[in-house]
């Protein structure tokens, strides 16, 4: 035999906390509004009503708040502080892959974001109204990418991705806004 027949071990124990909880059926947007709030923390279902987070001061407060406002709702919630015993590598794969699914979503709207630019220049518009409407939209998916980013510890893979669509959009409305500048009379401004 070698060592090479033998898996490579899991990590040690990692610390996770578990939201295990029951909401009334009715009316569903009290089911569908903790679900939004699950998601929006980066939590991850183990199964029907139990989602886990790895650990952090920051994921339990959070949870904590999202345990009483269940209860507010009338449901139940508990909340665990638990280590993974067996499972680790699955529970981790599982996590990231909910990262990089989002990161993924970022980089197919910033595909839809450059295709917005490209059928302006298509158009022929160039307007400080569509240039204004392109940087506000393009600071959400700044925001997104931050915010994706600041769930993603355990270091999921798509964030260069993610990051580097982001500059070409960034690249993208720059040369609008040069462009806008230019038809406007004003030429380009100073950085």
């Amino acid at each position: 035999m070698n060592v090479e027949d033998f898996p490579s071990p899991e990590p040690g124990p990692s610390q996770w906390l578990l939201l295990v909880y029951r909401i009334p059926s009715e009316p569903t947007r009290l089911r569908a509004g903790v679900w939004r709030k699950i998601k929006g923390l980066g939590a991850i279902y183990v199964q029907n009503s139990v989602a886990a987070l790895p650990a952090s001061p920051g994921a339990e407060r959070a949870l904590r708040a999202l345990r009483a406002e269940i209860g507010e709702l009338g449901g139940t919630a508990y909340l665990f502080d638990s280590a993974v015993l067996s499972g680790h590598n699955q529970l981790t794969g599982v996590f990231n892959q909910s990262r990089d699914d989002e990161y993924e979503e970022i980089v197919d709207r910033c595909d839809d974001y450059l295709h917005q630019v490209r059928k302006e220049y298509d158009a022929d518009h160039f307007t400080y109204a569509e240039l204004e409407e392109n940087d506000v939209d393009l600071a959400k998916l700044k925001g997104w990418l931050d915010k994706v980013r600041s769930r993603d510890v355990l270091g999921a893979g798509g964030f260069d991705a993610a990051a580097a669509a982001l500059v070409e959009c960034e690249q993208a409305l720059e040369d609008y806004a040069a462009r806008v500048y230019a038809e406007e009379g004003e030429g380009p401004r100073a950085p």
